[in-house]
């Protein structure tokens, strides 16, 4: 099932406004629920983790950064 390309705009911006910062709250709460790791590490753990939640999403901010194809052209 293919997302026209309003949906796949309003998907994108629900992710950013909504889901990441959601993301960002659960992320901070879970590290802190153990004692806090090294400097490093926990650099490290907020690195990955912030490239995890974009992986999933790679294809929908892709259709979003194209052109609409449905468009008529100009």
């Amino acid at each position: 099932m293919t997302l026209s390309y309003k949906a796949r705009k309003r998907w994108a911006i629900f992710a950013l406004v909504v889901a990441l910062p959601l993301y960002i709250v659960v992320t901070v709460n879970v590290i802190a629920l153990f004692d806090r790791p090294p400097f490093v590490m926990e650099l490290l753990i907020y690195i990955v983790l912030g490239i995890v939640w974009a992986l999933p999403l790679k294809r929908l901010f892709m259709g979003v950064g194209r052109p609409d194809p449905d468009a008529p052209p100009e």
